[in-house]
């Protein structure tokens, strides 16, 4: 093992660029095409999923996107919900519907709607929940967007139902950010929590990897080759402005917000090997964290901003290891397995995600931190780059499905699986953005 990379997650033939931590880059596999779409597919069923009816919304033929399709699509994903067939029924938010027809279809809640294009091209968005057990009204909302939102109006309508039936927040109408790379081409992108809607933020010749949002969910942090070298940037996703932060003598990668927004913590070499340190978020003198001759790299902070965990070699082979935000003695935290990287906490600071070497295979789990208990959630052997939900409750991830890249969701106990990816296409480094504000 050499001093700047770890070991590859993955047999490449190109050269070893740094991952997320300086562990291996994105190489040569089949283009994706520059704006293909997504199709998800669930699979798996889980133990407690709520039966609903998703009617289609009254006018969505004439929509340019099917709202209910797309709501029903989002609920499922969850692993919270089951689809009730609702075909050959019509009706609107206005209408009292009848609740013993919805029974007999085995429904508990049932959604319905209208979309309306206006005068001014924009489109009236409106629909109502309905308990069907307990025949109560629990309300709606309507919006007036413009064609462009109508996915995100629809990710809203499931995030209102998910939070009215489950008491917990909904996660549909957050972000993802990912790379592709085509053609010799990398490209940032950012996406709607499904994978639709993907918007270029940045493309380059060069490889662009390690992409985390900052806790408001306005920027994103990644690492880029431009300069010949893996140097730092915080990009605006709205402006599309951007500015260096660190370009330090060596490697300079591994970017990890603090909840607050105003440090990042960075794999650096320039004092020799792989060290971490931190670094104010608009830039600034660097603050070292380790002093080891191992390989410290890959840090993520706990959801309450005291605690780094990050990989290290320095008891032989990469293990997963916390420390102090501040410093201080490192504590090893996974055992089972020689080869352990990529860690991610979850927002609530119950989980940590992260990848195994097994056999020569790469694959997804997750510690329940109190008891240490780790489940492995998946059949596949390329996973990478886990990332959780603000909600806690699934994970995003790169693999490979019958050969081909794809990204992932998976709920904590591995039942219920979605693919966002397309067909063909080099997809990696997904991270999931926080909470929007509405």
């Amino acid at each position: 093992m050499n001093n700047t990379l770890l070991p590859s997650i993955r047999s490449f033939p190109a050269q070893p660029l740094a991952r997320r931590s300086l562990l291996a880059a994105l190489a040569a596999s089949p283009a994706l095409p520059a704006l293909a779409q997504f199709r998800v597919e669930v699979s798996g069923v889980g133990l407690t999923q709520l039966p609903i009816a998703l009617v289609p919304f009254k006018g969505e033929d004439a929509s340019p996107q099917k709202i209910s399709e797309i709501v029903k699509a989002d609920l499922e994903r969850s692993g919270q919900f089951r689809g009730v067939d609702a075909s050959g029924q019509s009706m609107d938010e206005n209408a009292r519907p009848d609740l013993t027809l919805w029974r007999q279809r085995t429904a508990d809640s049932l959604v319905a709607g209208s979309v309306t294009r206006l005068a001014d091209g924009r489109y009236d968005v409106r629909f109502r929940l309905w308990d069907v057990v307990r025949g109560q009204d629990l309300g709606g909302q309507s919006y007036t967007v413009p064609q462009a939102d109508l996915r995100l109006a629809s990710h809203r309508i499931a995030d209102y139902v998910y939070e009215k039936l489950t008491g917990e927040k909904g996660i549909f109408s957050t972000r993802l950010a990912y790379v592709t790379r085509a053609g010799g081409r990398y490209t940032l992108w950012v996406a709607d929590a499904d994978g639709e809607n993907a918007q270029a933020a940045l493309a380059s010749p060069e490889p662009i990897i390690s992409p985390v949002w900052s806790p408001n969910g306005g920027q994103l942090a990644y690492v880029s080759f431009e300069s010949r070298k893996p140097v730092v940037y915080v990009h605006s996703v709205a402006t599309g402005q951007r500015r260096l932060v660190a370009n330090f003598k060596g490697s300079n990668s591994a970017p990890a917000w603090s909840p607050d927004g105003g440090t990042l913590a960075v794999t650096l070499s320039r004092d020799g090997g792989s060290q971490l340190f931190t670094i104010p978020a608009g830039g600034g003198e660097p603050r070292r964290l380790t002093q080891s001759s191992a390989i410290d790299t890959e840090p993520t902070y706990s959801a309450d901003g005291g605690t780094i965990y990050f990989v290290s070699d320095r008891g032989g082979s990469p293990q997963i290891y916390k420390m102090s935000a501040g410093g201080g003695n490192p504590t090893r935290v996974t055992f089972s397995g020689s080869y352990n990287i990529s860690p991610s906490v979850s927002p609530d600071g119950r989980w940590l995600a992260y990848i195994t070497r097994t056999g020569g295979a790469f694959k997804l789990q997750v510690m329940e931190l109190s008891s240490g208990t780790v489940t492995s959630l998946t059949d596949t052997s390329a996973d990478e780059n886990p990332s959780f939900a603000p909600n806690s409750k699934l994970i995003v991830y790169a693999t490979q499905l019958q050969g081909r890249e794809a990204l992932m969701t998976t709920t904590l106990d591995g039942k219920i699986k979605a693919r966002l990816a397309g067909k063909a296409g080099d997809i990696r480094e997904p991270d999931w953005g926080p909470f929007q504000k509405q």
